[in-house]
């Protein structure tokens, strides 16, 4: 449940959904932007 939780909050990032870089590079980096933008509004609503 956990999993899909996460998936679903990555998904609002139409980037993310679709995956437009070529470079895997750059896909993970856009992934680790998305996390750390999740975990600073969870922290910042829950404190």
């Amino acid at each position: 449940m956990v999993v899909e939780r996460t998936h679903s909050w990555l998904n609002r990032s139409r980037r993310l959904l679709v995956r437009w870089e070529k470079k895997a590079e750059n896909y993970l980096a856009f992934i680790q932007l998305a996390c750390a933008q999740l975990i600073f509004f969870k922290i910042t609503v829950y404190g």
